[in-house]
């Protein structure tokens, strides 16, 4: 990747919604070049989609958790699909270590995040739980 492409991302990162006219002047390279190099980073999956970013006045309603989850390893690929359809689950990372995934979860109060919890908890395949709230972000790439 080019010292312009890493440019061109970081400026995307901190504001998707630029145009290309204002990053080719942030640039300061020609509005056709930040449209190639744009269009030659998601043709190779660098970027892989363009996204909203809720805002702390969205989020300070919810509450949000860390889920350590230890599940059967024969059973990930249908726990993964199981899970993404739950919609508060936000992301699911696989680690290494003691526990084999990280669901992060957004609910309106403690019961809801209950009732989220129990329903990861009764898939078949979930061997045990960890749950952490978070208590605030600090910062957030």
């Amino acid at each position: 990747m080019s010292n312009l492409d890493a440019r061109l991302l970081q400026h995307l990162r901190a504001n998707a919604r630029l145009s290309t006219s204002e990053l080719a002047r942030r640039l300061d390279v020609s509005r056709s070049t930040v449209q190639s190099r744009l269009h030659k980073l998601e043709e190779d999956d660098v970027i892989h989609s363009y996204t909203v970013v809720l805002g702390e006045n969205y989020r300070k309603g919810l509450m949000r958790a860390h889920v350590l989850v230890a599940l059967e390893q024969r059973l990930t690929g249908r726990l993964n699909r199981q899970l993404e359809e739950i919609p508060q689950i936000v992301s699911l990372h696989a680690i290494s270590g003691e526990f084999d995934v990280i669901v992060e979860v957004e609910a309106a109060g403690p019961q809801a995040l209950n009732r989220i919890l129990d329903q990861i908890s009764a898939l078949e395949g979930i061997r045990r739980t960890q749950t952490s709230v978070i208590l605030e972000t600090r910062f957030q790439r």
